[in-house]
C-alpha cells in the first residue's frame, strides 16, 4: 500500500538548532532514504523550494487570482514529501518517526487512493 509523508518544516525550531546540526540530520535523512530506496519502501522523494517561493491559484467563476506565496500563513509549511511503500499505516507512521523531521515540525501520513480504480468507476480512460 502506497503512503505519501508530507514533511512540514517550522524555521524557528529549525533556526534553533546548533551550529552544523542541520546539515548532520540532512546527511542521516538522506542516508536513511537510501536505504529505504534499496529495500523498496520509497518510491520517491523531493524537497521543496521555500513556501514563499509558491504561487497559489485559485479558479472561481471563471476567473483565476494567483497570489505569491502559500495560501495560508502558518508556522509550519510543507518543506517537502517522500512516497512510500508499507503494509499499513501503522507501518507507514513508523517509517516517518524514522526521519528526524518529525522532531523539527510535523510528517503528516496519509493512504495514497488507487488512482486506477477511481478512473474504473468514473469511466475515465487509463492515462
Amino acid at each position: 500500500m502506497k503512503f505519501l509523508m508530507m514533511i512540514y518544516t517550522d524555521d524557528t525550531l529549525l533556526d534553533a538548532l546548533p551550529e552544523g546540526r542541520f546539515d548532520t540530520l540532512m546527511r542521516g535523512c538522506l542516508e536513511h532514504a537510501d536505504e529505504l530506496r534499496a529495500q523498496g519502501r520509497l518510491l520517491d522523494s523531493q524537497q521543496l523550494e521555500p513556501a514563499a517561493a509558491a504561487k497559489s491559484v485559485r479558479v472561481r467563476n471563471q476567473r483565476m487570482s494567483v497570489l505569491d506565496g502559500p495560501f495560508a500563513e502558518t508556522k509550519e509549511y510543507l518543506g517537502g514529501f517522500n512516497l512510500i511503500e508499507a503494509e499499513d499505516i501503522d507501518e507507514a507512521v513508523r517509517i516517518a518517526a524514522e526521519f528526524p523531521w518529525a522532531a523539527t515540525g510535523c510528517i503528516e501520513v496519509r493512504p495514497v487512493r488507487d488512482i486506477g480504480a477511481v478512473r474504473r468507476r468514473v469511466g475515465a480512460a487509463e492515462g
